[in-house]
């Protein structure tokens, strides 16, 4: 790897407990194949739209991730296709691994070798865990956050994240989170043992309660991480073929991309805000990177907060298709 040149630190830094990180950070599900969770489109198809994703690629994006200054990847097990893991991606690419960089990784959902999904009991976290550790090949975690079903938005939690409050205990995890959740189910977890940040879809067009929960974490002094800021209501199929023009004028205005105004948004809700995009193109990477230095005026923060929320996607296990276009 080159010298480190810390562009990432430019939007600021916030803590995940005693963890310093960097406010842009980066996802590993795109590290995989053109498309999250399967082998994505075929070679020839991927080099004739510009996005191969092979593995001395994917290395390359981790590295370079590095020297632009990002010290904060979220990862999980179950990003895997049939001939990549994104956690040994990440091992290959980055270990010995920089003293401050932050691994933050999810349970609760998990997939078995042939790719079928399944959603952990209790007791099975400890394995899917053990799982991360293997493949990351650390003795610890420094993040794990509890990744709620969508079947599971309206119940409770407690038992789950009081199994992970054990591990923690018990060493293997350093801080917790949680993902996919409501404010109550925030709430259901701070009474079982403290919470660093909750990972949600966030970007232009969410929903009231979502803000809603966006600054409750602000007034906790907790982290809120942003997934899907650029892929908005696409989710894991990746950003609409369309977007709005008020979008697009204003990424005219400043002579940037889309996903880059999409990104400062995001980050503009509030210092206590990250965002994790996610990409296996070298340009892309540095163009998100980057996005945490544009500034947005406050006609413009105003104009796209008021676009109409779109219909979101599908649940994680289902559904997930390639469009060939930019996702987190």
């Amino acid at each position: 790897m080159g010298p480190r040149t810390n562009t990432a630190a430019a939007t600021g830094t916030w803590q995940l407990g005693d963890l310093t990180v960097n406010r842009v950070g980066f996802g590993a599900m795109r590290l995989t194949g053109t498309a999250p969770f399967d082998r994505g489109v075929p070679r020839d198809r991927a080099r004739s739209i510009g996005v191969p994703r092979d593995r001395a690629r994917s290395i390359g994006v981790l590295r370079r991730a590095i020297e632009l200054g990002v010290n904060h990847i979220d990862t999980a097990a179950f990003y895997f296709s049939a001939t990549r893991s994104a956690n040994e991606l990440i091992n290959r690419a980055l270990a010995p691994y920089p003293e401050d960089l932050v691994i933050t990784t999810k349970v609760w959902p998990g997939r078995d070798p042939s790719g079928a999904w399944w959603w952990a009991t209790p007791a099975q976290l400890r394995g899917q865990v053990e799982e991360n550790l293997r493949q990351l090949g650390r003795d610890h975690l420094d993040v794990v956050n509890l990744r709620v079903p969508p079947s599971r938005r309206a119940g409770s939690i407690g038992e789950h994240f009081g199994a992970l409050a054990e591990l923690r205990d018990a060493g293997l995890i350093r801080h917790l989170g949680i993902s996919n959740v409501t404010s109550e189910q925030l709430a259901e977890a701070l009474a079982i043992a403290p919470v660093v940040c909750v990972q949600n879809p966030y970007g232009i067009g969410e929903l009231s309660e979502d803000r809603a929960l966006l600054r409750l974490c602000g007034e906790l002094g907790l982290a809120f991480v942003a997934f899907f800021a650029i892929a908005g209501s696409g989710r894991e199929a990746g950003p609409a073929v369309r977007d709005s023009e008020a979008v697009r004028a204003v990424a005219r205005a400043h002579s940037v991309s889309v996903a880059q105004v999409r990104l400062a948004w995001t980050l503009q809700q509030g210092p206590h805000v990250l965002a994790i995009p996610g990409t296996g193109d070298p340009d892309h990477l540095a163009q998100n990177v980057a996005a945490g230095t544009l500034r947005l005026s406050e006609e413009e923060m105003a104009r796209l907060t008021s676009l109409r929320p779109a219909a979101h996607g599908g649940p994680l296990p289902a559904g997930i298709r390639s469009s060939g276009h930019r996702a987190d």
